[in-house]
């Protein structure tokens, strides 16, 4: 299944992508779904009001996460890139619901920044409760996949040892359109699929989910052994080489670019980068 939550008459719903229509699933957004208990079969059956896909307005998969955990470096090409060396265990850190975005959104670039960047990364949507899990138990708590882009104020992310000062601006990361069950990826709850980012067309990062040295699962384990994981949480699995920071002559984002975040099988997000305007 593929599903969304859309933004319809001042409000949002979940729904469930069916050809070329999304049909309602009788909740408000995706992260209300998830916590019901049979919320697979519960979508599934679903035969509510119908909306068209062309010109649909989608809201953040899910609006209101109890958490976004992020993975830094997790793709040896991007850890070469950085200079840094292969991690024994992940690297976290965290976003607040605030950064989210819808996938046609725009991308609100803060004035304070002049180094900001791009990141496009493959997604874990949490559809059970989860504690200490292992193995089959972290596999089924993954509900499905979706495409996240972690902007990043590098000249924040780097002022401390710290990133979370730089990873999660206000209206910055776009995350969507869709959830895929694994069922529907090759690979299931371990992906391998191509994800690419483009600026303005041009190719900055294109690889596999393959690449990744800690897969959904590992990080289902980790991050649950630390926090509880809730349905409707995001963990955010780390980015690919080609990021602007590590380009020579560096490259960021100034404002007016279209940024398409895209992941083979699950969907795309194509978000315009605009300069915050003054209060």
């Amino acid at each position: 299944m593929k599903l969304a939550t859309l933004r319809t008459d001042g409000t949002t719903r979940a729904v469930r992508l069916d050809g070329d229509v999304l049909v309602d699933l009788g909740v408000p957004d995706v992260g209300a779904l998830l916590a019901e208990e049979g919320w697979a079969e519960r979508a599934a059956a679903a035969t509510g009001v119908r909306y068209p896909v062309e010109g649909a307005d989608f809201a953040p998969l899910v609006p209101a996460p109890s958490k976004v955990v992020c993975v830094g470096l997790n793709y040896r090409n991007h850890i070469q890139e950085m200079g840094r060396d292969l991690p024994e265990h992940p690297t976290l850190f965290a976003k607040f619901a605030d950064s989210l975005i819808g996938a046609g959104d725009d991308i609100v670039r803060p004035d304070e920044t002049a180094e900001f960047d791009w990141e496009v990364e493959l997604a874990v949507v949490v559809g059970a409760p989860a504690r200490r899990a292992r193995g089959a138990e972290a596999e089924a708590a993954i509900a499905g996949f979706t495409v996240l882009n972690d902007i990043t104020c590098r000249d924040w992310q780097f002022r401390t040892r710290e990133w979370l000062q730089g990873k999660t601006w206000d209206s910055t990361t776009p995350v969507g359109p869709f959830l895929v069950t694994p069922d529907e990826l090759p690979g299931g709850v371990r992906p391998s699929l191509d994800v690419r980012l483009l600026v303005d067309g041009e190719v900055m990062q294109s690889d596999s989910t393959g690449d990744l040295l800690f897969d959904p699962v590992d990080l289902v384990e980790y991050v649950s052994t630390v926090v509880r994981l809730n349905p409707g949480d995001i963990i955010a699995t780390g980015t690919p080489g080609g990021v602007g920071h590590a380009r020579r002559p560096e490259r960021y984002l100034v404002g007016g670019e279209t940024v398409v975040t895209e992941i083979e099988g699950i969907g795309r997000l194509e978000n315009r980068v605009v300069k915050e305007k003054s209060a």
